[in-house]
């Protein structure tokens, strides 16, 4: 049973260190940020966004319209004639007309409800860059936590190795000394119980890692998602040199989300620009040219053409629809609630930063201290693993002083983990988080 179970982490520690592409977090996030599928939608949705901005559909440009049509009869007709009574018979008279013209209408002005439309589409132009920024700021912070957690998890799973060595060693003294009568069965059967529990951490961990480095391909949009990577980091590096200061001017000045909210004011606006439009006249412009061509089987004449252009110059206003009011007023509404939606994201923004920031300083406290727990930890275990050999302590103890160790290396890994990711938020809120590509 022993050798199967040796066996088994042996293999799946190898497999977990065998050759691998090795990738940075730049590496990752540039890859992802090429092929994620997700930011290729978003990509195209900008795209059309600037197709749409185009002088002709905001109606600055005239329409041309080019028509053709054939029409044609047969008839059969009687007419009696008054003065002889004789009738007049015809059979079969086939008439046909063919025309075709081009027609030109163009909206000269409108109360500059065109000039304000062109102004819309170009600021959705804008949104559309906007959206696309914040899908690539939020794919690029959830990047980097998949990648520091993949670094944790791996972390933890040298971690739980390094405790199945210490187990195993630990059984193999047990069952040395149990065959020489120095302990009883109840210590081998607890050693054999420690071996057993450890070692299916370890396989547990195995599969956490799989998961995230599974989630990084997919993320990166790699095919074969259970293809092994590495990581050219080992550790997680924690940035301990942020100022809230910076931070906070950096959100005003370049948060997405605060851009997007006055770039929803500003089309706020521009409705209402719209609606007021309507207090103006329009002027409207009509060409056309037309040709028409007749063939007659009864008529005085057997064939007719006709050509010629035509212009008309239209003006008009309306003075009332019933809606001008309402939608004036409900314009102003909407201006004063995107305000309104502007300053409760600020609001909200300097309370997550706030929040956030206090969560930062706090975990970087206790990250001074978890690393002094785990050089103590250390050191007690080293001095309970000399004791148990001397046989000056039990095997309970000896348990005791392994899982202070391992709790230890846990709640460092926790606190590094969750530092990054209150350094990854702050980043983000703050408009940074492009730093990570730099």
């Amino acid at each position: 049973m022993k050798r199967i179970i040796y066996a088994t982490l042996a293999i799946m520690f190898s497999a977990n260190m065998a050759e691998a592409q090795t990738y940075t977090l730049r590496k990752c996030i540039e890859t992802g940020l090429e092929n994620n599928y997700s930011l290729r939608i978003t990509r195209n949705r900008e795209e059309i966004a600037g197709n749409n901005a185009t002088l002709a559909n905001a109606g600055y440009l005239p329409t041309v319209d080019i028509n053709a049509g054939y029409n044609g009869s047969l008839n059969n007709s009687d007419s009696e004639l008054r003065s002889n009574g004789e009738t007049d018979e015809v059979r079969n008279s086939l008439d046909h007309t063919l025309n075709a013209g081009i027609g030109v209408s163009w909206t000269i002005f409108d109360g500059f409800n065109i000039s304000t439309t062109y102004k819309q589409l170009k600021e959705m132009q804008r949104m559309g860059e906007t959206d696309t920024r914040i899908a690539i700021e939020d794919f690029i912070a959830d990047m980097a936590s998949e990648y520091y957690n993949f670094i944790r998890q791996r972390q933890r799973l040298y971690n739980y190795y390094n405790a199945v060595l210490l187990s195993k060693e630990r059984l193999r003294i047990v069952e040395e000394r149990y065959n020489i009568g120095n302990f009883s069965r109840l210590d081998y059967q607890q050693a054999k119980v420690d071996f057993n529990a450890d070692s299916a951490q370890y396989i547990k961990q195995q599969e956490l890692v799989i998961t995230s480095r599974i989630a990084l391909n997919e993320m990166m949009a790699i095919d074969q998602v259970y293809t092994p990577i590495e990581t050219s980091e080992m550790n997680i590096d924690i940035d301990s040199t942020l100022n809230f200061t910076d931070l906070w001017n950096g959100t005003l000045s370049s948060n997405a989300s605060l851009l997007l909210a006055s770039q929803n004011s500003t089309l706020a606006e521009l409705d209402y620009k719209k609606v007021l439009s309507r207090n103006y006249p329009y002027l409207k412009l009509n060409l056309g040219y037309d040709y028409s061509r007749s063939k007659y089987d009864t008529n005085s004449y057997i064939r007719r053409s006709n050509w010629g252009g035509s212009a008309t110059v239209s003006i008009g206003f309306n003075l009332w629809n019933g809606n001008r009011r309402r939608e004036k007023r409900n314009a102003k509404i909407e201006i004063e609630n995107a305000r309104l939606q502007r300053e409760q994201l600020e609001l909200t923004l300097k309370a997550d930063l706030g929040n956030m920031w206090q969560a930062y300083r706090n975990n970087l406290q206790l990250l001074n201290l978890e690393r002094l727990n785990v050089v103590t930890a250390r050191e007690n275990h080293e001095i309970a693993k000399e004791r148990y050999m001397l046989g000056d302590l039990s095997g309970i103890e000896m348990r005791e002083a392994q899982q202070s160790l391992l709790n230890a290396e846990e709640r460092l890994l926790a606190v590094e983990y969750d530092t990054k990711i209150c350094e990854i938020s702050l980043l983000l809120i703050s408009g940074k988080i492009m730093d990570y590509l730099k």
